[in-house]
This record gives C-alpha cells, sequence and structure tokens, in this order.
C-alpha cells in the first residue's frame, strides 16, 4: 500500500482551498464535488488531516486537483493552443456562449482544459470517455458542478442546471466529446436549452466529433444534430495548419514552447524537438506525447 506523507495531505489541503476560492456555490455544493462527507470537509478546512479519509480518497483528490506524487510537474506554456481555448472558453464563460474546438491529438488540448478548469472560477470540466451512456453523463455533470447525487436522473439532472443556472458565469468543458453516443448528445442539447444566457459550454475533440456530428447531420432521423450543431456556433475551430510546411512550423513551435518550460538543459531542446519532427506519423505519434517521453528518457 502507497504510504502518503504529510506533505502530500497538506498539497491535497491547499489545492482544495484553492478550489474553494474558484466555486461560488455552498460548502454542501463544494464538499459533493469531491465526494466528502460535509462534516469531514468542515474539519478539512480547518487544516485537520487527520479526518477518517483513505488513502484512496487522498489519492482521487489529488488527482482532481493536480496533485502528483511524484517529484515531476508538467508546467504549464503559454502555447497557441493553449491562447486559443483560453480565448474560447473565456468568451463563452462571460456571454454564456458555446462553441466546440475539433483538432488534431496531442497538440495540448487536455491538459488546457484541465489547467481552466483549476485555475478560472466556476468552470468545470467533463472526460467525456469516462461517461459516454446518458446515465452517466448526468451523473458527471452533476457531479461537477456540485448537485445532488442522489434520487431520481431526473431529479439529479434538474439538480445540476439549477446550479448552474444560480451560479455567477459558469462554464462546462466537455473533452473528448466524439465519444458520447447519440442520447447523450441529446442530453447536450437539452442541457444547453435548460442554461441558456446562464452557462457557457465548449465542446473539445478530434476527427471523431466532426465526423459524427457531420454524419448525423446529413441523416434526415437526427434532426437533433442540426439543432445541437447550431447551439454550439454552426462551426469547428481549430488551429494546426493543413499544409505540411506551415504544419511542421506550427509543431516545432508547439514542442519547443512546451520544453523550454519544462528541461532542465535547454541545449537538449533543439535535438529533442528534431527527433520528434523526424517521425513517421504512421509508426510513432509526433506531438507533445511523444515530447514529454523523449524529455524524460533525454534527461535520465
Amino acid at each position: 500500500m502507497i504510504e502518503l506523507t504529510e506533505e502530500y495531505k497538506v498539497k491535497v489541503l491547499s489545492a482544495l482551498a484553492d478550489a474553494r476560492e474558484r466555486y461560488d456555490g455552498s460548502d454542501s455544493n463544494f464538499a459533493k464535488k469531491y465526494g466528502i462527507n460535509k462534516s469531514v470537509y468542515s474539519g478539512l478546512k480547518k487544516g485537520d488531516i487527520d479526518r477518517k479519509i483513505s488513502p484512496g480518497k487522498w489519492l482521487e483528490l489529488g488527482r482532481q486537483l493536480g496533485v502528483s506524487l511524484n517529484e515531476r510537474n508538467w508546467n504549464m506554456a503559454r502555447t497557441d493552443v493553449f491562447n486559443m481555448i483560453e480565448e474560447d472558453v473565456l468568451f463563452c464563460k462571460e456571454f454564456s456562449k458555446s462553441m466546440m474546438f475539433v483538432d488534431e491529438c496531442a497538440i495540448g488540448k487536455t491538459y488546457s482544459a484541465r489547467y481552466l478548469s483549476r485555475t478560472l472560477k466556476n468552470c468545470f470540466y467533463i472526460d467525456a470517455t469516462q461517461c459516454r451512456q446518458e446515465r452517466s453523463l448526468i451523473r458527471a455533470i452533476a457531479k461537477a458542478v456540485g448537485g445532488e447525487l442522489d434520487g431520481t436522473l431526473e431529479e439529479i439532472k434538474e439538480s445540476a442546471k439549477y446550479i448552474l443556472n444560480i451560479l455567477p458565469h459558469p462554464i462546462v468543458i466537455i473533452d473528448e466529446a466524439g465519444a458520447l453516443s447519440y442520447s447523450s448528445l441529446l442530453l447536450l442539447h437539452e442541457f444547453w436549452n435548460g442554461t441558456q444566457d446562464c452557462c457557457g459550454w465548449y465542446l473539445m475533440g478530434s476527427d471523431g466529433l466532426r465526423t459524427k456530428l457531420q454524419k448525423g447531420k446529413g441523416t434526415s432521423k437526427k434532426q437533433s444534430y442540426k439543432e445541437l450543431f447550431s447551439r454550439f456556433s454552426s462551426k469547428y475551430n481549430h488551429i494546426v495548419p493543413d499544409a505540411p510546411d506551415d504544419r511542421a512550423v506550427f509543431f516545432r513551435t508547439l514542442i519547443e514552447t512546451v520544453l523550454s518550460v519544462n528541461i532542465k538543459d535547454k541545449r537538449k531542446i533543439n535535438k529533442i524537438v528534431n527527433m520528434c519532427l523526424a517521425t513517421d506519423s504512421q509508426e510513432a505519434e509526433t506531438g507533445l506525447r511523444r515530447a514529454e517521453t523523449l524529455l524524460i528518457l533525454n534527461e535520465e
């Protein structure tokens, strides 16, 4: 069993306190967000790390709050991808609008969305690969926003809508949205209608999301796809260029920017970037995941 240090628990408590500052709901709703008993949370607020929380729960809280057991932390870099997603999210949040960002894998979409959810007020992140079906998506949204998790699905859903309608400038980011089932996409349509002018929504994904929506829009029996597409600005935002030369410049800049704040020996940046760009895309992934692997290997 992993032995959790007091230092780790203190870091989790600090991150939990920061998260509370970014959530405008009640203490009770905040405790529900993280699956903590209200009385236990009351003790945690006072810095009591001896409250009865299992090691597994400490680790779960750490994961949700971005606290790592490892010494290595992937530092945030203001890449063009991050800046574009941040700009979109801030716009949707401020004006309760909805957008879609559909682009290639391994460019930092998920990292950017998770980072924003941990730094912006009332910004909620959902990983659609963990809640593909309607029932699990309802519960995932309710948990993220601090809604009720007991009762019927309709009651859970209405609780989540209520919170999103009363919080100041909330936004829900749905990552890997292409993984959602048809009924789950219909659910997003319902949530959009139920929180119109009160909540921002931001869908992110790769080509799978574009393919699913385009195919759905072309099927006359599924008119709801067209309506959903319309509610999300009728446009797929993206940033990776199509032209090969422009793509090469884009990926070089992207990888250099991230490595520059994550590598100790700056002299190795060019070598790692060249290794990333030299890979055959059919044999190895060129992007930030590969860059991270090569960074670890070259720092050993």
